[in-house]
């Protein structure tokens, strides 16, 4: 059991390898905010609130932090044109037109929607110096963002396709995460 336990976070921390990257670029005023987990967000529930509004996927992703393994999300090979929502917050969180393949098996976008979109904040999990991105509505984990991203921006916002809601240009902003 400890083998198959130590195995499968082995493969976790080999499959995130394509999403790590040293963050070391100076800041400027077009990107989001850095916060900290203590950060107070306007939309508030409860953890069993959370579980209602949100499928068993979005809440692992979104509240506990996890991750969709490389390859397996709806948006890595989707260009459709369109704005990407938050599964929690159900805010604009990403455009289309910020969209490109980074080859690492998770959709990407070298900017958010908005600077005030989406927060950022400093994660050392497993062992490693990365930044978290949440919206900034509710501080929901929707993925990482590293310095290896193309111009102009030069960002790779490597995130989860089950904290996203697309909806295609022209369509109506979502009123349901499910």
């Amino acid at each position: 059991m400890r083998l198959i336990i130590y195995f499968s976070l082995a493969s976790a921390l080999f499959l995130n390898s394509s999403c790590i990257n040293a963050q070391t670029k100076k800041k400027s005023n077009q990107e989001p905010s850095v916060a900290t987990k203590s950060t107070k967000y306007s939309i508030n529930l409860t953890e069993e609130e959370w579980k209602k509004r949100l499928t068993k996927e979005q809440y692992n992703i979104l509240r506990e932090e996890g991750t969709e393994r490389a390859g397996t999300g709806k948006y890595d090979h989707f260009y459709e044109k369109g704005t990407y929502y938050s599964a929690a917050s159900l805010q604009p969180v990403f455009s289309s037109e910020t969209k490109f393949n980074s080859g690492t098996g998770w959709p990407s976008f070298f900017a958010p929607i908005d600077k005030d979109a989406v927060i950022l904040i400093k994660d050392n999990t497993f062992g490693m110096e990365r930044v978290a991105v949440v919206d900034s509505k509710s501080g929901s984990h929707l993925g990482h963002v590293f310095d290896d991203g193309p111009k102009p921006t030069g960002k790779r916002y490597c995130m989860n396709s089950a904290a996203l809601i697309f909806v295609p240009e022209g369509g109506k902003p979502p009123t349901s995460s499910k």
